[in-house]
């Protein structure tokens, strides 16, 4: 299970990173049913990337993947080309997004958008990382 609590330690520790790469963020935190949990728009991180992340905390917790590795297998002759286009196009392909286990379960996910896909992958482990 993932509690509001755990939600909050992640979202702080992905802020830090964002804070450190001086790069505004947006953070979402999902649970173990795609459903947000907890949400943070940092100080002018782009108002259109809240959208973003709370889709990248539910792929990721959709497909219990990282949405930097779908976005892999999703590419033109890949095995998931397309696959943005279901659940109601809710499902992001962009790096930014991780499950997030407990006992080697994936119990949630966290999304994170508004900077490169670079800098958005390493928010969301700074925050995944803080899952424990």
């Amino acid at each position: 299970m993932l509690t509001l609590e755990d939600a909050r330690k992640v979202i702080a520790a992905a802020e830090r990173k964002a804070q450190a790469l001086r790069q505004p963020m947006n953070i979402a935190v999902a649970d173990a049913g795609g459903n947000l949990v907890a949400h943070v728009r940092m100080d002018e991180a782009w108002m259109g990337s809240i959208d973003i992340s709370i889709k990248k905390a539910f792929t990721a917790r959709a497909f219990d993947i990282s949405t930097k590795d779908l976005a892999q297998f999703s590419q033109s002759g890949g095995q998931f080309f397309g696959i943005h286009e279901s659940n109601q196009g809710r499902v992001m392909i962009f790096a930014g997004g991780l499950p997030l286990k407990r006992a080697g379960k994936v119990v949630g996910a966290i999304g994170v958008s508004g900077g490169s896909g670079e800098q958005d992958e390493a928010v969301a482990e700074a925050g995944s990382a803080a899952f424990v």
